[in-house]
């Protein structure tokens, strides 16, 4: 199995089993190019769909009914990358505002926040309580471990100049629709249960409750990418 494959699997939570799954030979398809999920991958991690179900709130979709803006875009964040995907949807907002006057009525902003992105979603309490940086293994741009949320303000300090409209909150509370991939989320409970020795089900209310205010879960970011694009919003690969 690629490695590729193998993070897919890994962000998605779906464990050792659904490893062991994937390989199976005779679901395997042999020609797949490196890379690419295969249909074993495919029937693994549909096999886990109905423990994802077992959510106890419903899925909230209503977010697709406010993209009524006149310029739309939905901006998909698969990794952190220092935030740098986040932050394009706030720069495409103020060079639509500078060069065709667009009003904040005339834009509507989804952020899609997914796969080894989905920590992105998380406050800076649970970067710090979980050693985020350390336990994913990423760094900040002086190359040291990267400790706190780059697309939300640090403790105690305000972005400088003009990057405050660029952090995840500000986007949230600007109108920006923020929405986090279900899958990967199953990695960030994981992370809790161990740390914290809960079951799945308080290591899911207590990785809940550390979302940042606003970011709606959805079944997975492809599932989210899709109906923003169907509510007419412009793909952008953001990282």
């Amino acid at each position: 199995m690629s490695s590729a494959r193998r993070t897919f699997f890994k962000q998605a939570g779906l464990g050792v089993g659904a490893l062991a799954a994937a390989a199976t030979p005779l679901l395997a398809d042999s020609a797949t190019p490196a890379g690419r999920t295969t249909r074993s991958e495919l029937l693994a991690a549909a096999a886990h769909w109905d423990e994802l179900q077992q959510q106890a709130e419903p899925w909230d979709t209503s977010w697709a009914q406010k993209i009524t803006g006149k310029y739309k875009a939905m901006f998909d964040v698969p990794e952190v990358e220092g935030g740098v995907g986040v932050m394009r949807a706030g720069i495409w907002q103020r060079q639509y505002a500078d060069v065709l006057k667009a009003k904040p009525a005339d834009l509507s902003t989804v952020i899609v926040i997914r796969h080894a992105g989905i920590v992105l979603a998380m406050n800076q309490e649970f970067w710090t309580t979980y050693n985020v940086g350390k336990n994913r293994k990423i760094k900040d741009d002086d190359g040291k471990t990267m400790r706190f949320n780059p697309v939300l303000p640090r403790p105690g300090q305000e972005p400088a100049g003009g990057a405050a409209g660029l952090m995840l909150d500000t986007l949230i509370k600007g109108g920006a629709i923020a929405l986090g991939c279900g899958l990967a989320f199953r990695s960030v409970v994981g992370l809790v249960q161990k740390q914290d020795k809960l079951d799945a089900s308080a290591a899911r209310a207590k990785a809940m409750s550390m979302l940042v205010p606003g970011v709606i879960m959805q079944p997975s970011g492809i599932f989210a990418d899709v109906m923003a694009q169907e509510a007419g919003c412009v793909f952008v690969n953001a990282v």
